[in-house]
């Protein structure tokens, strides 16, 4: 009897928008990463039940411009495909206001420098290579009805790959499952039996999210329905559901011929709270009159399934929770806000040390400026005057602790360092050493944002709170800081060891850093950093830095 499962989530921790491809017996997996740098972490596994991260596809300044502002910008929604010895990434950047593709014979690295597609538009492009030789890009656009009326749809467009534009007409293929589905988008396509199958999502990434499927005899035709969509969701299991938000699927076949789909869902947190955001699943698929389908047992998705006993049970090393930064490069799971233009950081005597910088890291959300209609930007400015000192790592588990030892001795007013837990839109928690006017003290501040929508809108405006929850005396250079989450509560301590260190219990509420209005879309970092507006020279040096999940990942 297997006895092995694969587990839900597949990879915990805010890896949204997966899609997946399989290169002989080995299997590989791509995430969004937003703002952060490097970009698009990548999987592998032999098993699809453990995942270990191999590494980023985009971590050179050249391939990827990120700066950082709302959290919710950057890299979202990539494709991975594999084809005759090459893996190919196709990904949006709304930083460069369009779409690119980078290469690799590796999918480990190194990844070729970007390539833009202007000519490949909308969010969540797709590639897919057909059987007899062609190429096509599949991606979402704006259906103009002979009666004026606009809709979103997907379309279908041949490729060149030697030129990297597209060939041809544009084809709408289909308009989403249901009458009027909100934001069709995420298309991906498949052939099977002598039918095209187009899996996408529908009714946005929140609580209407949704898995629907459609098929053709002929790639360019409009697809036909799947009159059983849609094929996943859980939006039927109302708003209190343990997993939620449940869609953007990407299908897989192993090399015994068995199907797979990997899919985003939210774990919810007491309350109705999303702070480790999107995550990366799985379900096993099956075909029913040429149809797929999942979770045909339950209607729902499940938090484990038997592991595909055909393939090599194949576990990794645990990722470490402790680093004591005694080598000479940061582990893959470390990750800046926006790209790292200035030298702020460096790994020196089994410490890192940061820099502080001029950038407030709670500075205003500023509005995203798009381009004019028609008018393609690709940016290319290093933004060098404009970066955080700030390194962190993904949230996993709904409850944790962080702790770091830190040497910092702030000078000036505005001189500060500490460990941060950082959400998007402005919403943190700071425990940081800092000069205030009564000389060095430690202090806990709450940063929050009220917002009339989501930053990337044209009409965005925000107001953002800052609030000192508390703020105690402390004269030594080294201090031991931590920040503890269980039940949504939060509990803070510091001292200059575990033994003297003073606790604050249940000050603040880890629901404060998730209003509704935050959305899904990332989850939470969890960050050591420093800034200064005075010019010190004063670095903040961290000793190590230990993340510890208290619940289940």
């Amino acid at each position: 009897m297997n006895k092995h499962l694969m587990k839900n989530p597949a990879i915990s921790g805010y890896y949204p928008d997966p899609s997946i491809c399989r290169a002989g017996e080995d299997y590989y997996l791509v995430c969004s990463s937003f703002e952060m740098f490097p970009g698009l972490p990548i999987f592998h596994s032999r098993d699809l039940a453990n995942w270990e991260q191999i590494g980023n596809v985009l971590d050179r300044e050249s391939q990827l411009h990120l700066r950082a502002n709302s959290f919710v910008g950057g890299l979202m929604a990539p494709t991975i495909r594999y084809h005759d010895g090459l893996f190919y990434v196709i990904v949006m950047s709304t930083s460069d206001f369009g779409n690119i593709i980078v290469t690799a014979s590796d999918p480990a690295g190194p990844w070729s420098d970007k390539i833009p597609v202007p000519d490949v538009t909308g969010i969540d492009a797709s590639i897919f290579f057909d059987d007899d030789g062609k190429v096509y890009v599949i991606g979402t656009g704006a259906i103009h009805e002979e009666n004026g009326r606009r809709k979103q749809g997907i379309y279908l467009n041949e490729f060149d790959l030697s030129t990297m534009k597209t060939v041809g007409p544009r084809e709408f293929i289909f308009d989403g499952a249901l009458r009027d589905a909100a934001t069709p988008e995420a298309p991906h396509l498949y052939k099977k039996d002598g039918w095209y199958y187009l899996l996408i999502a529908e009714g946005g990434t929140e609580h209407y999210h949704s898995i629907t499927v459609a098929r053709s005899k002929t790639i360019n035709a409009w697809y036909e329905n799947n009159p059983a969509n849609p094929v996943l969701t859980h939006r039927n299991l109302g708003f209190d559901a343990k997993i939620a938000n449940v869609g953007h699927g990407d299908f897989v076949q192993t090399q015994f011929g068995d199907w797979y789909c990997v899919m985003l869902a939210s774990r919810l947190l007491p309350g109705r709270h999303k702070n480790i955001g999107r995550e990366t699943f799985i379900a096993p698929v099956k075909w029913e009159n040429d149809w797929p389908l999942m979770c045909w047992d339950t209607g729902m998705l499940q938090g484990s399934y038997p592991a595909d006993q055909q393939l090599p049970w194949t576990p990794y090393e645990p990722e470490q929770g402790f680093d004591d930064f005694d080598g000479t490069r940061l582990n893959d799971q470390w990750v800046f806000w926006g790209t790292p233009y200035q030298a702020f950081w460096k790994l020196e005597d089994s410490a890192l040390c940061l820099k502080p910088l001029a950038r407030d890291i709670s500075r205003d959300v500023q509005k995203i400026q798009r381009p004019k209609p028609g008018e393609q930007v690709i940016a290319g400015s290093k933004v060098t005057d404009d970066c955080i000192s700030l390194v962190g790592r993904r949230l996993r588990h709904p409850d944790f602790r962080i702790s770091a030892k830190m040497q910092f001795v702030p000078e000036h007013p505005g001189d500060c360092a500490g460990i941060v837990l950082l959400r998007a839109v402005n919403h943190q928690l700071r425990f940081e050493k800092s000069m205030s006017e009564k000389g060095s003290v430690i202090r806990l501040v709450l940063v929050t944002t009220t917002m009339n929508c989501p930053p990337y809108m044209p009409d965005f405006k925000g107001l953002t709170t800052r609030a000192v929850l508390f703020e105690e005396p402390y004269s030594h250079d080294f201090v031991m800081l931590t920040l503890t989450v269980q039940d949504m509560a939060i509990s803070a301590s510091f001292g200059q060891s575990h033994n003297d260190a003073k606790t604050f219990r249940n000050i603040a509420d880890f629901a404060d850093l998730d209003p509704e209005s935050v959305g899904c879309m990332t989850g939470t970092l969890l960050s050591m950093y420093a800034q200064s507006n005075s010019g010190t020279e004063n670095w903040a040096r961290f000793e190590w830095f230990n993340y510890e999940g208290l619940s289940q990942a």
